[in-house]
């Protein structure tokens, strides 16, 4: 079966905000098959000025928070950076680019659909460093 690639209807250059961006990244979030007992937060990290861009940062930190344990044994990162062209006009969508924590890939999110198990491993490596110490 092939799976369906979710994505969003990006701002333009000349609409966008710090915040906005932000929101937008929440609206992805929201379209990614994770289940419920998953939680997150988003942040804005810093703007960085290019020759050609402008690149916001962003990052989601995860985790599954339980009644035994409420502060999860580890969490898992997912950095997001939205570019605005300056050589593009600015009505043109800006282009987000997200890469996980432990991984050098660069994910764009219309071509490539999250998925949960990415966050499952880098939890459990993690723990599993912290009981080898």
């Amino acid at each position: 079966t092939k799976h369906v690639i979710k994505n969003i209807p990006w701002t333009t250059a000349k609409n966008f905000t710090v915040e906005r961006g932000r929101q937008q990244i929440e609206e992805l979030i929201s379209t990614w098959d994770i289940h419920e007992s998953w939680l997150h937060h988003s942040e804005f990290l810093e703007e960085e000025e290019l020759k050609d861009s402008k690149r916001y940062h962003y990052r989601a930190c995860w985790g599954i928070p339980t009644r035994r344990k409420p502060i999860p044994q580890a969490t898992a990162s997912v950095y997001f950076v939205i570019v605005i062209s300056k050589v593009k006009p600015d009505t043109a969508p800006v282009e987000v680019f997200y890469r996980l924590e432990s991984s050098r890939l660069i994910r764009r999110p219309e071509q490539c659909q999250f998925r949960e198990k990415w966050l499952k491993d880098i939890i459990e490596n993690k723990i599993v460093c912290t009981e080898r110490l």
